[in-house]
């Protein structure tokens, strides 16, 4: 027979469960401000700028989706941008996918949790939701064409209680028809991304 203290411990995790399914977002309204932060992924590098995901996510939601995507950009230079792009714009949502130059510089990963933490930080502050997506790592599995998001994404998004979008560009960038090169996708990429983004977000429920 169960004791007091498990059953009290099961009770909070079956409520917990509980909670979690129902904290499916209750949709995006068409015509809502999105601010897309990121580095050359957001960017588009690869592939003409009509054909990056913010512009492609635009036309499939009706959000207004602002491109703020540079290319070669860190998590320090995202964060030093972002003041200034929250103040024009005020958005609903904030759309971060940031990271993956700190890993191809070698950067202190502390460093770059604490920077993509911050962003996050400064969003809520702003009063925008948030989504974070994953980027590749540098691993022996991307090395053979067998990227994955690196684990501080995830990290950071249980520390922090915001979406986390997992795998979406580590899935293109494992597939040579989907790359301009071994870190961007093509044209065919941001497509293929896009749409399996559109896809968890109306799973998840920001997407009507």
């Amino acid at each position: 027979m169960p004791t007091r203290r498990q059953t009290l411990t099961l009770l909070a995790a079956l409520s917990l469960a509980a909670c979690s399914r129902r904290r499916k977002h209750a949709g995006l309204p068409r015509g809502s401000t999105v601010l897309a932060l990121g580095d050359s992924l957001t960017y588009g590098f690869g592939a003409n700028p009509d054909e990056a995901y913010p512009p492609r996510l635009a036309a499939m939601s009706g959000w207004h989706i602002i491109n703020a995507g540079q290319s070669g950009d860190t998590s320090s230079g995202a964060l030093a941008r972002l003041p200034p792009l929250l103040r024009e714009h005020n958005p609903r949502l904030v759309i971060i996918s940031i990271g993956g130059n700190d890993f191809l510089q070698r950067l202190p990963e502390q460093e770059t949790r604490t920077n993509i933490t911050a962003i996050i930080a400064a969003c809520r502050d702003a009063g925008a939701d948030i989504i974070l997506v994953g980027e590749p790592g540098i691993s022996l599995g991307a090395a053979l064409g067998y990227p994955g998001d690196h684990n501080l994404y995830a990290d950071i998004a249980a520390a922090e209680r915001v979406p986390y979008y997992q795998g979406g560009w580590s899935k293109v960038l494992g597939k040579d028809t989907l790359k301009s090169d071994q870190i961007h996708p093509n044209a065919a990429g941001y497509a293929a991304f896009t749409e399996n983004f559109a896809a968890w977000l109306r799973e998840e429920g920001w997407l009507r």
